[in-house]
């Protein structure tokens, strides 16, 4: 390799959030009628300005824009591009914040207008529902589904790609746009007809590409980076057609503007030859999730194609072995070119906390293995000197990394002699319940005595002002133990007397005491490290701090049992137990990269089976181990999936399977369509799941229906991702949706999810409703007023 300057260091796209959360704070300052419109664009200008300074001074040459959301990317795409479903009365132009923020969030509308001065437009109707919101691939983060039409029409109504790119200029920043691309933006949409080709909108959408490619380039744009994830998914030929024709077509619209096509989250596989055959300038592969894809693309690529090499994991927080990687690429790379290269991440950072500089309570040695979005961007720069001006350049940060990596190896913080050897000791028989379900669920019908269509919630009450006021203070020593516990116990008799007053059957505690349903295991556990700082966007105005799984895991003392016995001591109705499953604290966790995912996960199985023992001896009839996240750990290639679902379903097995008949457990699973892997679902062999089934209208349920799913079900029957309060009528037409698919006897009645996030003025009329909808239907059920279903 010639050395004549230094290689280009792109970072892809960067944290939204702020380091202290500023844009959740102005976000919700702002729907709460607090500030004013030009508040929030104000805070949100003052942290793009900022992120691009920080790029810049770090020596960042491909700095992106447009990579800032106020909500979500996708959902910035739609309002682009004029893809607004009707119900918001859009009359056309640009998208409003309100309509935007309608279209996220949903909204209560008891009047047209949205509550306070300084909004622009006004939302008309009432009860709008927010659109349907999804992972992202499979990581941790929502995006709101594009809703389409056969008739669709797009216009470009937005130049917010231009408008970043010029506010960054202005600051003396040249930055690369970057825009999610039209066949991964299609693949990603959904509609109510049936037989929907998203593809077949593709023409129709193209020129709006080709209008915004066009402009970019006028306004002083030479790189632009297109990301097109949907190249690492299984493509049938109509979607590989999709991208030879749009890229065909883009690469016309503007021929001076170079594009860089983005790929990440996995290889390229048997969809290589249709993006290095694409008429592109550049080409970004993720080389952590698929290392291999480099040395096959470098032979095969055109040669004035720029690879982008994504070096460093964008979407996990451990600090790089750099020499190992330059061991690795600097043979593949050593004939090429200068100005073919190019040192990324794997994928945006969006995923990233920001800074670990922050981070001042973690222990050092643990400190000493991470890199968060600053430090990852400084480790690229590291190897793009080393690649431009030999190793020697960089030696002292080269070497720092290699003994970092060599003491974590082998630290006794990390490796437990104890917990490999239970691991080693597994058999079949701790993967299974006593007795089948249907003889288990008379035991517990008997047992329990609960009525037709049981209530109940998923577990969580509101997080209110005052519970974190409280939790904060005791944090600081401004609170002390005795009456920090005093206000949490006073929170949750309130909790436990109020759902006796509504009528609900099946109670819970509230989890007052938990700050996140999987950092209050996780701070419980052995091997897990959390941070002060580390927030990351999981959707909207909603941050979470994911675990640090650093080493083996097991459970010291039991995590919940003292909390369940003083909410059972209050009432004599059945209060569930309430445990995060291993599969969820996994997948929403910082997960260790030195052993197998399945390993990991079978230790946290194991410490959650201890948890399910001890509720059990101390009285527990229920016990509720949620996997929210148990199908989004679901590779990405439907050929990787069996080996998933078979080590999920055993550590679910392993953590729930060592009860009686009598013991009922439950789980809980959000944002998952259930057909592909329904037959993982029944190996789970959960007495009672409660699935997200209210923005789908209960077409989850379809999957549940076909496969004959014989254990019990609570489909979610209001969306608590919405600040709206459900109508009795709305709750009850959903509950007659499921009774279309499902026996009156496998139905429970619930919410989507958990209500934490939600305030107690949403959440009494909304539950009162539901146990109203759920009344109603079971005395007119046992009047015979209709048949079961």
């Amino acid at each position: 390799m010639t050395i004549s300057q230094q290689i280009p260091v792109a970072t892809l796209g960067m944290p939204r959030t702020g380091r202290r959360r500023e844009l959740k704070f102005a976000l919700e300052s702002y729907w709460s009628g607090k500030s004013s419109a030009a508040d929030l664009l104000a805070t949100a200008k003052a942290l793009r300005a900022a992120t691009w300074r920080e790029q810049h001074d770090r020596g960042v040459s491909k700095i992106p824009s447009n990579d800032f959301s106020l909500y979500d990317h996708v959902l910035d795409t739609a309002a682009m591009v004029g893809a607004v479903p009707s119900r918001y009365a859009w009359k056309g132009g640009e998208v409003p914040l309100d309509i935007y923020f309608a279209m996220a969030r949903g909204k209560q509308g008891e009047t047209a207008g949205c509550g306070h001065a300084g909004h622009e437009h006004a939302v008309q109707g009432h009860h709008l529902t927010a659109m349907e919101m999804t992972k992202w691939f499979d990581t941790n983060y929502h995006y709101m589904v594009p809703e389409l039409t056969d008739d669709q029409t797009f216009a470009l109504l937005s130049t917010k790609p231009i408008d970043y790119f010029l506010e960054a200029k202005a600051l003396g920043i040249h930055t690369r746009p970057v825009i999610l691309g039209p066949v991964t933006f299609l693949k990603l949409a959904k509609s109510p007809a049936e037989g929907f080709n998203p593809m077949a909108l593709l023409p129709r959408l193209l020129p709006v590409y080709e209008q915004l490619l066009r402009r970019l380039k006028l306004s002083g744009v030479d790189w632009v980076q297109i990301d097109e994830p949907a190249l690492v998914l299984d493509l049938n030929p109509n979607e590989r057609a999709a991208f030879e024709f749009a890229y065909g077509q883009l690469s016309k619209a503007a021929p001076e503007l170079k594009i860089m096509l983005a790929t990440y989250f996995g290889p390229l596989g048997d969809n290589l030859e249709t993006a290095i055959s694409l008429p592109l300038a550049g080409l970004h592969l993720d080389l952590v999730r698929a290392p291999e894809q480099l040395e096959t693309v470098g032979r095969l690529a055109p040669k004035d194609l720029v690879l982008s090499l994504g070096l460093i994991d964008g979407r996990n927080v451990w600090r790089a072995n750099l020499p190992a990687i330059l061991d690795r690429i600097k043979p593949i790379v050593a004939g090429w070119p200068m100005d073919r290269v190019e040192i990324a991440p794997s994928c945006s950072m969006l995923h990233m906390p920001i800074d670990l500089r922050m981070e001042t309570a973690l222990d050092v040695d643990v400190s000493s293995w991470l890199a968060f979005a600053a430090q990852k961007t400084e480790e690229l720069v590291v190897l793009a000197q080393a690649l431009s001006e030999g190793r020697e350049a960089a030696a002292g940060a080269l070497k720092a990394s290699a003994e970092a990596a060599a003491a974590r190896a082998t630290s006794t913080k990390v490796h437990d002699p104890l917990v490999e050897g239970r691991i080693a000791s597994i058999d079949d028989a701790m993967k299974q319940r006593k007795s089948a379900f249907a003889q288990r669920s008379r035991v517990q019908a008997a047992a329990l005595g609960l009525p037709p269509f049981p209530t109940t919630t998923i577990g969580s009450f509101p997080q209110t002002p005052e519970v974190r006021k409280a939790r904060s203070a005791h944090t600081k020593g401004e609170l002390s133990y005795v009456d920090y516990e005093t206000f949490l116990k006073k929170e949750t008799e309130a909790a436990i007397r109020w759902q006796e007053e509504i009528g609900l059957d099946v109670l819970v505690h509230g989890e007052f005491e938990r700050n996140d349903m999987v950092q209050h295991f996780g701070e419980q556990l052995s091997g897990l490290a959390f941070t002060q700082h580390g927030w990351v966007q999981s959707y909207g105005s909603r941050y979470v701090r994911p675990p640090i799984i650093f080493g083996d895991v097991s459970r010291p003392n039991p995590m919940t049992v003292r909390w369940w016995q003083f909410a059972q001591s209050l009432t004599e109705k059945p209060v569930k137990g309430m445990l995060t499953g291993p599969v969820t604290i996994l997948n929403w966790s910082f997960v260790r990269d030195d052993v197998p995912r399945s390993d990991a996960c079978r230790q946290i199985a194991l410490a959650i089976r201890d948890e399910v023992t001890d509720l059990e001896r101390a009285g527990a009839r229920m016990i509720q181990i949620d996997e929210a996240a148990f199908r989004e750990g679901l590779p990405l290639r439907k050929s990787d999936w069996k080996v998933y679902l078979n080590w999920a379903v055993e550590c679910f097995r392993l953590a729930s399977t060592g009860v009686g008949d009598a013991t009922q457990i439950h789980t809980h699973m959000c944002y998952s369509e259930f057909n592909e892997i329904i037959d993982a679902i029944a190996e789970m062999d959960a007495d009672v799941i409660s699935i997200e089934t209210s923005r789908s209208k209960m077409e989850l349920l379809d999957a549940f229906t076909s496969s004959k799913y014989p254990n019990e079900i609570g489909p979610g029957v209001y969306d608590i991702h919405s600040p709206r309060v459900p109508e009795v009528g709305e709750i009850s037409d959903l509950v007659m949706l499921a009774r279309e698919r499902l026996s009156d006897g496998q139905l429970w009645v619930n919410p989507d999810c958990g209500l934490k996030t939600r305030k107690w003025e949403e959440v009494r009329p909304a539950l009162m409703n539901m146990v109203a909808a759920a009344c109603a239907l079971r005395e007119k059920v046992q009047a015979g007023g209709f048949p079961d279903s």
